[in-house]
């Protein structure tokens, strides 16, 4: 027992040494209740990581001396200890201490061999910790760590660490010696091996060792706090066996085991409890437990506690500490409420008296202590604030009071706040803030002002009024301005202005705006398609207003239409190609169909008569499509109003007539041979609702129109210029009959540019091109391309007419004529156009053309007939001589092509027949083997060659020894050149020696430097430039004249300075001879120093003119320095315009005085010398008499002047120290930037000195006054003093005494200013001392800084010095950095431009920033071009599909009308077939007998009343109408031909898309190239776009031709199905007549044979006339059969006829759908390689996109 204690005892004392609980309660001061040993009653909360037995029974050793028998034993542990029936449980609640018998007999034990194991403690509450006790079974640990948390187990902390060797176990832990209670130190004491059993291991909190000076402190409290524990046994004590012998065995023997464990500490109450209870669900039946809740005193509750009880939190909560006991203190809620809490702010804002804030206040009542009333309650004076009643409501209109009718809560005169008054709102007024201030309406709580100001715009209400109705708010708006702010325009109205009318009206463009209605903001209209501008009055870029004769039609494109040729040398009269020549009956047929909107239209014919005499006749006629409906603009159109006739005078060149609504074709019809070039169609104004609307405007611009004759501007090709007032009234009446502008379309080759005019249209065209578009050849002209067209050229002789094929230039040639110009003969003949054969000898096949000179001669022959040997060779080669024969080779010295042939000809003598060689130049000798002089070279060797000596032709070629001929060394130079070459001039000479013009140098020798001259008129100059070496400031070639502002050049040493005066002179240049500068008016001297002659004054600031009167002077130069005349003897005066002294009269008749003036002259002279003297005499009483008692007054007063001077002085230099001080931090703070914050403060102060100083020097400046004041009474005094010189005493006396009285009010006043405290000198005073304090305690720090700062500006001025900017200018910015920034155009470092921004880079330069910012520019621009190229692309495969599928509604309906036209087809056969039976039944009845004549009679009726269709005048319309349609049909060749050729051209686009593509990707890596390759693919698109429309506009032709074929094959099934009626109608009457003829027949053979009897019988005369009338009438009725069998027969050959050509045209029509299939099929085909160049356009844009990323990212 004493081992177990002794230790706990002295623990204990420790604690109670330091425990002030012991001395006292704790209504003393701090209370803690007892400790104890934490584990008694928490066997539940102490586990451990390993415990032997707790799976199954393990065996165990111990370490035991021989004398023990039993070694080894068991473990079993699963089920608890019990000292009878389970003594082999070794659980760890073993180790609480029980003061039981068997307590060696129980302990704790770890699992075999196992080293990592730790014991935790989980307490319930936080408790003090003092110290730890263990005594262990076996071994203690070779190393352990004893831990601890404060938090339940979230975070550890380490207490201690125990090691047998703490180096080795623990690196890096200190092992002490121990200084602070909390550090953390390795013990070695407490882990030796020995004991083997009951050692101990011991663990204080607070060691003993240390004192504590304050035991309450946060640190020793947090130090002995914990809510968990934890004791880490980390190695095992072995003897080393199990190092060899790995065995179980061996393990068996090593483990932790543990007798007892005491865990020593006390409930943790910070001081404010000195018993503990248990917490809640902890049972309170073990004795000797220490539980875990605090029984709280001190007004403290918690667990711990840890907190203020419930209203007693006045006070911050704290630990009891020693005799403080630190209680919380109740609130001061003055019976308003229950409840509080703490607020540190609260408690630090009062300091530290009180921090409780009441919660919950009642009684209308808030604040910390319930102390002031609620909002909308306010605080009753005469009641006690504890009062339930204290706070009454508030009496305010929520609506216009502050804070929804809050008032003041109660009375402070301070704050001006009354108890119960309400607080306005800003535009409120009234007791209870319920009405509206003047100016203000609308009283709303909403409103945080109570009332809104009226809110009217000054721009837009009467007069600038804000006033509005108070009621309401409506403001009195202008007459343009509405809204009830009169803050918005009316409609149509914009730009909210002071204006009298307060807005403008939009005046948007009647034709270019949809409407009058614009922006409010910027006034912008609402504008058609492709219409820009403010009021829509302008195009986009490539769009343009259409001209009146906009729609226009070519004579030479009109059916029958023949061109004629432009004549050269007369101006165009007409558009287009030409005229079309109409013959006399002839027909020209205009096809429109591109009108854009109905209306009605003035016709311009365009003519040119051939004849003197008017065209008297001319019909025009309109076929419309169609039927007008009655709701179109043309609906009271009548048929007759398209027919037309009109003559054409002679005299004119055009006329014109109204048609209206969309004209189909118009058919112009003469009596003779005209020229007509062109029709248009000019919209007519007024069909026009912008003129004939009705309103003032409308009437305005009718009148406008028709006053300027803007119409007849039109009607000539040649076009006078056009007013502005008719282009913009145009402009509208084309954008609205486009609805918008149209395109300019301007072809991408024959146009220049892709913009147009404006005013109609017309692209700008290369040279030779022709058309609005620029898009064909001009007459004469051919090769259509991007460099224009080319002229035909064709031969007057040769051609049959001037125009060539506009495609590859050939001309019509005449017979006998060749050539693509028709100008020369065929091959083998010359002389056009009188061609005759070559003459040339057999030696060659051609001459030429012109001259008949033979071309390529064989046979080593030349000549214009190849009559004479080609040079090289020689002989006879004409026909037909004696002597010829072929040529030879010249041996010189061997023949042609043989590398050794020296001669340009040869011929053989006739006399000697010897070989004469004409040698090459630079070669002579019989056979020009030698090399001539002025050459040189070896010819007789194999190759060798002479070559002319280089001698830049400075040398005779005619001497032999001008040159070595071996070596070409120039040997005799001339021209006064020297050098092997002669290339270079002589010394003393300059030029050029290779030009021969080497000159003598021309110096001068006065201006040339000395050592550059032998003798006076020998110097050397420099060779190339004949530049002398120049003295100083003598420039020239030849050192001939001074620089400029330089003369003297006479001197020899040079040129001196002019030294003009830079005021005084005109320039700064002088004359070169005399130095004279130009001086300016009223200056002189040489150097214009000087004023001019008869000037006067100071040449520094002015001169003056002599102003002398010229009567009275000597000299006309007054005295320079005063201006005074020089007067001539009697004149006086300035200017010398008066008489003398001693001279009388009137200038200039001076007369000397009498000899009296000299007398009188002499006694005013004594007199003055009297009263000199008496002012002397005074002066010195001044000083010795009278004035004596005064002289210390005076003396006084000087005293003070001189100290107000001093202060005045002192002050000065305040000030100017200051400004001094200001400007040496100012220039500090620009040049050292780092120190601006340290010097902040200081100038900041400075400031204040300055405001100080400025208010001192205000005061100063009024004593300044007040000593001038001063001043002014001295002289005063002094003048009094004079008039005491010459008056009474009396006077003098009196006067002497007022100055003396205000001497000493003056006196009085500056000793107040400065003895006066405070006063304005003292201030100054304190001042100054304070800036002089600033500056002595900011001096050091200052001067230190600033000559660091003087150090770092010098080195970096250093390194700026030693900076090269000329290199990273030359790189940046592109230019060399050594020119001036005005000189050099890419600017530079510290350049900037006119505009005052930076310059670097620009136009032509090739620095980094250029090259950046265009490959920036050039890469955006790719982009943008790219993105619409794409979008453009997506475009046109969008039309090509729909073309595809329009295509193939087209194919659908050709097809539909193929089977109608099929089945009418079969239709009519039967209904021929009919007819034939009909005719053949007709003409059996007629040749049958027995018909009667009524039968006959009736049968002729009936087929001349049939009509097959109709009227033969209809069936002849009829057919003529259906050849019409169907010859029309035959056009569809043309329309597939042309969609062939567009298709083609499609293709060929393809292809050009495909190489631009190429194109694109061999060159994307540079912009520019991109660029181009854009404009090659839009090119290409907007060809390709071309084509699909007008592939589209074929197809849609097609589909409309297709229709009318349906139509008109309609009417003829109608008229068809018609006749076969009328077919079977007659062979129903046939059948009837057949029966009708049998019983006719029998009735016919009684007829005869009465007739017979009659005719036997004739009984009179009246019966044979009756038979003969009755014969006569059967012959009419048979005639009339006939004809009406002819009749048949005509039509049914007609029939036939027509049968036969349908069947034509079925046919055609079966072979336009397999030319429709194919072009079907070339189309799909087509569409898929767009698809294909879509894709590759896709990619190529990707790839473009990369590089444009890579050029944006500088990669």
């Amino acid at each position: 027992l004493g081992l177990l204690y002794l230790p706990t005892q002295a623990l204990l004392t420790v604690a109670v040494g330091q425990d002030p609980s012991q001395s006292h309660g704790c209504a003393h001061g701090s209370c803690y209740p007892a400790t104890g040993d934490l584990l008694v009653g928490r066997e539940k909360n102490l586990k451990a990581s390993s415990t032997c037995g707790m799976r199954w029974k393990e065996p165990y050793c111990i370490v035991s001396h021989l004398q023990d028998e039993k070694k080894c034993f068991d473990c079993d542990s699963r089920r608890p200890y019990n000292p009878l029936y389970n003594t082999i449980s070794h659980r760890i609640e073993n180790v609480i201490t029980t003061f039981k018998p068997h307590r060696k007999k129980s302990w704790w034990q770890s699992e075999n061999g196992k080293s990592d194991v730790f014991i935790q403690l989980d307490l319930e509450a936080e408790f003090h910790f003092t110290h730890l006790i263990m005594t262990f079974k076996t071994f203690r640990p070779a190393a352990m760590l004893i831990e601890r948390s404060a938090d339940f187990g979230r975070t550890w902390q380490i207490y201690r660490y125990f090691a047998h060797d703490c180096a080795a176990v623990f690196p890096g832990v200190s092992q002490g010696p121990l200084r602070n209670i909390n550090d953390i130190i390795c013990e070695s004491r407490y882990s030796d091996i020995e004991p083997s059993t009951e050692g101990e291991v011991i663990y204080r909190v607070l060691d003993p060792a240390i004192k504590i000076q304050d035991p309450y402190s946060p640190t020793i409290q947090n130090q002995l706090k914990i809510t968990n524990l934890r004791v880490n046994f980390t190695k095992l004590h072995t003897l080393g066996d199990n190092l060899l012998d790995p065995r179980d065995e061996i393990k068996e023997k090593y483990y932790y085991a543990i007798y007892e464990l005491v865990v020593r500490g006390n409930c943790f109450c910070y001081g404010h409890a000195s018993e503990c209870a248990p917490i809640d669900g902890i049972e309170d039946d073990v004795e000797g437990m220490v539980h875990g809740r605090c029984v709280c005193n001190h007004n403290t509750k918690g667990l711990n506690c840890e907190q203020c009880d419930d209203f007693y939190n006045d006070h911050p909560w704290r630990p009891a500490e020693g005799r403080n006991t630190n209680a919380c203190k109740k609130c001061n809620c003055n019976s308003h409420s229950t409840a509080c809490h703490f607020d540190m702010a609260v408690y630090l804002a009062t300091g530290n008296v009180s921090g409780g804030v009441c919660d919950d206040c009642q009684h209308n009542t808030m604040g910390h202590h319930c102390e002031i009333c609620k909002p909308f309650y306010y605080k009753d004076p005469v009641k006690d604030i504890r009062d339930p009643r204290v706070c009454i409501p508030c009496d305010c209109d929520p609506d216009g009071s502050q804070n929804g009718g809050m008032c003041d809560s109660h009375t402070d005169p301070s704050l001006g706040m009354v108890a119960g008054q309400c607080r306005c709102k800003t535009n409120v007024e009234g007791p209870r803030c319920d009405s509206c201030k003047t100016g203000f309406f609308g009283l709303s709580t909403d409103n945080p002002h109570g009332c809104q100001p009226c809110q009217c715009d000054p721009r837009g209400t009467v007069s600038g009024s804000s006033q509005c109705d108070p009621v309401s708010g409506d403001c009195f708006c202008k007459r343009l301005v509405t809204g009830r702010s009169c803050d918005q325009c009316l409609p149509e109205h914009w730009a909210l202005s002071h204006d009298l009318n307060g807005c403008r009206d939009c005046e948007c463009d009647i034709g270019g705006a949809l409407d009058n209605h614009c922006s409010i903001e910027s006034g912008q209209c609402r504008c058609r398609s492709h219409i820009t501008g403010r009021q829509c009055t302008q195009v986009e870029s490539g769009y343009f207003f259409m001209a009146l004769d906009h729609l226009l039609y070519e004579a030479e494109s009109a059916t029958m239409g023949r061109v004629s040729e432009h004549q050269p040398g007369r101006p165009a009269m007409w558009t287009g190609l030409g005229f079309s020549r109409v013959p006399e009956g002839g027909t020209l047929e205009f096809r429109i169909g591109d009108i854009p909107y109905s209306m009605e239209y003035d016709l311009l014919i365009r003519y040119e008569a051939q004849m003197p005499q008017d065209w008297e006749e001319v019909q025009v006629t309109v076929i419309r499509p169609g039927p007008i409906p009655t709701s179109s603009p043309c609906g009271n159109t009548i048929p007759d109003d398209d027919r037309l006739i009109v003559s054409l005078p002679a005299a004119a060149r055009s006329v014109t007539h109204t048609f209206a609504h969309r004209c189909v074709s118009v058919l112009v019809y003469g009596n003779y041979a005209i020229r007509m070039p062109t029709i248009a169609l000019m919209p007519r104004h007024s069909a026009m609702e912008m003129f004939n609307a009705g309103d003032p405007a409308s009437n305005i611009r009718r009148q406008t129109y028709e006053r300027y004759h803007c119409h007849d501007g039109a009607k000539s090709v040649t076009r006078p210029l056009m007013s502005d007032t008719c282009a913009k009234l145009i402009s509208s009446m084309s954008a609205i009959i486009n609805d918008g502008a149209l395109p300019c379309n301007c072809d991408p080759q024959g146009s220049i540019s892709s913009l147009c005019d404006v005013r109609g249209g017309q692209c700008r065209c290369r040279p030779n091109v022709i058309g609005r578009r620029c898009d064909q050849c001009a007459p004469g002209m051919y090769g259509f391309g991007p460099s224009g067209c080319t002229a035909c050229g064709c031969s007057l002789d040769g051609s049959v007419t001037r125009l060539c094929d506009k495609f590859t230039g050939q001309c019509q040639c005449r017979p006998g004529a060749f050539g693509q110009r028709c100008d020369r003969c065929q091959s083998g003949y010359w002389g056009f156009p009188s061609c005759r054969p070559c003459q040339c000898n057999g030696h060659a096949d051609q001459c030429d053309q012109r001259t008949g000179a033979c071309i390529s001669c064989r046979d080593n022959t030349g000549g214009d007939k190849c009559e004479r040997c080609a040079n090289g060779y020689y002989g006879n080669p004409i026909l037909g001589t004696a002597s010829g024969g072929q040529c030879r080779p010249c041996p010189c010295p061997d023949g042609p092509n043989s590398g050794r042939h020296f001669a340009v000809s040869c011929y053989q003598d006739s006399r000697h027949r010897q070989i004469i060689c004409n040698c090459n130049q630079g070669y002579t000798g019989a056979r020009c083997e030698e090399c001539a002089p002025g050459y040189y070279g070896n010819p007789s060797q194999p190759g060798g060659r002479c070559q002319p000596c280089q001698c830049n032709n400075n040398i005779d070629m005619s001497d032999v020894n001008a040159c070595d001929s071996q070596t070409g060394e120039c040997n005799k130079c001339l021209y006064n050149t020297e050098g092997p070459n002669c290339g270079i001039c002589k010394s003393g000479y300059f030029g050029d020696a290779s030009r021969r013009n080497c000159r003598k140098c021309t110096c001068n020798f006065l201006g040339t430097e000395r050592s550059q001259c032998i003798e006076r008129e020998d110097c050397v100059c420099q060779r190339a430039t004949g530049q002398c070496q120049c003295l100083q400031n003598v420039v020239g070639l030849a050192c001939d004249h001074c620089a400029p502002n330089h003369w003297n050049l006479a001197s020899g040493r040079g040129c001196e300075p002019c030294s003009c005066d830079p005021n005084n002179s005109v320039t700064s240049a002088c004359n070169e001879f005399s130095g004279q500068c130009q001086c300016r008016d009223g200056f002189g001297g040489k150097a214009c120093t000087d004023c001019q002659e008869n000037f006067w004054g100071d040449p520094r600031t002015q001169c003056r003119a002599c102003d002398c009167n010229w009567r009275g002077i000597e000299t006309s130069q007054c005295n320079r320095v005063t201006g005074h005349c020089v007067c001539q003897q009697g004149v006086s005066g300035v200017r010398c315009d008066q008489c003398a002294r001693g001279f009388s009269g009137q200038f200039p008749n001076c007369q000397p005085c009498h000899q009296c003036f000299g007398d009188w002259d002499r006694i005013v002279q004594d007199l003055g010398a009297r009263t000199k003297a008496l002012a002397e005499r005074a002066h010195e009483i001044q000083t010795t008499g009278l004035i004596g008692p005064y002289e210390k007054a005076f003396k006084d007063l000087e005293e003070k002047l001189a100290q107000a001077q001093d202060i005045v002085t002192a002050q000065t230099e305040i000030c100017l120290w200051i400004q001094m001080l200001q400007m040496f931090v100012f220039l500090t703070r620009a040049q050292i930037g780092e120190t601006t914050d340290t010097l902040n403060s200081l100038e900041g102060e400075l400031t204040i000195v300055q405001d100080s100083n400025s208010e001192a020097s205000k005061e100063l400046s009024a004593l300044e006054r007040e000593a001038k004041e001063l001043n002014l009474t001295s002289e005063q005094l002094h003048h009094q003093l004079d008039i005491l010189k010459n008056s009474n005493f009396l006077g003098a006396y009196d006067s002497i005494l007022s100055s003396y009285n205000r001497s000493r009010d003056a006196e009085r006043r500056a000793n107040e200013s400065t003895t006066t405290k405070p006063s304005t000198v003292s201030q100054s005073a304190d001042t100054r001392r304070r800036t002089e304090r600033l500056i002595a305690a900011k001096k050091d720090d200052f001067n230190r800084k600033n000559a660091a700062n003087k150090r770092a500006l010098g080195e970096l001025n250093t390194k700026t010095q030693g900076l090269d900017m000329k290199k990273l200018n030359e790189k940046v910015c592109g230019a060399p950095g050594d020119a001036p920034c005005a000189e050099s155009p890419c600017g530079g470092a510290g350049c900037r431009d006119d505009e005052g921004k930076r310059h670097c880079g620009g136009l032509n330069c090739n620095g980094a920033v250029a090259v950046a910012d265009s490959s920036l520019e050039k890469a955006r621009h790719a982009e943008r071009e790219l993105n619409k190229a794409m979008k453009e692309v997506e475009g046109l495969f969008t039309k090509v599909a729909e073309a595809k599928t329009q295509a193939e509604e087209a194919k659908g309906k050709a097809k539909a009308a193929l089977d109608k036209a099929a089945t009418t087809k079969n239709k009519v056969e039967r209904s021929n077939n009919d007819l034939r039976d009909l005719i053949k039944q007709i003409r059996d009845f007629l040749t049958q007998e027995g018909a009667d004549p009524d039968s006959i009679e009736a049968v002729a009726n009936r087929v001349l009343e049939l009509s097959i269709p109709a009227s033969p005048i209809q069936i002849k319309h009829l057919a003529d109408e259906i050849k019409e349609r169907v010859h029309s049909l035959s056009n569809v060749d043309a329309i597939l031909q042309q969609t062939q050729d567009d298709v083609r051209k499609a293709e060929q686009l393809l292809l050009d898309a495909k190489r631009a593509r190429h194109h694109a990707e061999g060159v994307k890596t540079t912009a520019e190239t991109v660029e181009q390759a854009l404009v090659d693919a839009k090119n290409a698109q907007t060809s390709a776009e071309k084509a699909i429309t007008k592939a589209r506009a074929d197809i849609g032709e097609t589909k409309k031709r297709l229709t009318e074929i349906e139509s008109e094959t309609s009417d003829g099934e109608m008229n068809l199905n018609d006749a076969v009626a009328r077919l079977n109608t007659l062979r129903r009457e046939i059948n009837a007549l057949k029966t009708k003829r049998a019983s006719n027949s029998m009735a016919a053979a009684r007829a005869e044979e009465t007739a017979t009897m009659a005719r036997d019988k004739i009984l009179d005369g009246q019966l044979t006339d009756k038979y003969n009338e009755v014969q006569q009438r059967v012959d009419t009725k048979a005639k009339a059969v006939q004809d009406a069998k002819k009749r048949a027969e005509r039509l049914r050959d007609e029939a036939k006829e027509l049968l036969k050509d349908a069947q034509k045209k079925l046919q055609r029509l079966a072979e336009l759908e397999k030319n429709y299939e194919e072009n079907q099929k070339k189309l799909e085909g087509k569409a898929r390689q767009l698809d294909g160049l879509e894709d590759k356009m896709k990619s190529i844009l990707h790839d473009i996109n990369k590089q444009i990323q890579i050029y944006n990212t500088c990669q």
